[in-house]
């Protein structure tokens, strides 16, 4: 016999999703498995970085041929692009902000992992 999750969805509905008993909770909703969301949403969110490079891409491109074009002085598109090297500049910082985070996170996770095991009895030691 199947039952739903006891979950709440963040528009406040009931999740529809089916658990098998004993459980309660799907694996979304499931409390155990909270670190675990945690963490794909936080590598979800580090997709921004590449919608704004391809978006800065584009704007570039468009400027080039803009220019080609005739259709924008060149003064005004080396300072337009000079703008948007900054911009990726600052992107780029920021992801190396976020995988120097990450590192150190799973740096500190492992370091836990090992303290936890020193206390540990291993066998044939």
């Amino acid at each position: 016999m199947t039952v739903r999750c006891a979950g709440i969805k963040r528009d406040n509905s009931a999740c529809t999703a089916t658990v098998e008993p004993p459980q309660e909770y799907c694996w979304w909703h499931h409390p155990a498995n909270a670190e675990k969301r945690r963490r794909a949403a936080s590598k979800a969110g580090k997709a921004k970085p590449s919608r704004e490079l391809a978006s800065i891409k584009a704007r570039l491109s468009d400027l080039a041929d803009d220019v080609l074009a005739g259709e924008v002085d060149r003064a005004v598109a080396a300072v337009a692009s000079q703008v948007l090297n900054v911009y990726l500049r600052a992107v780029s910082v920021e992801l190396k902000i976020r995988e120097q985070q990450e590192i150190t996170e799973r740096l500190q996770e492992l370091e836990t992992l090992l303290e936890q095991r020193k206390g540990e009895r291993r066998y044939g030691a």
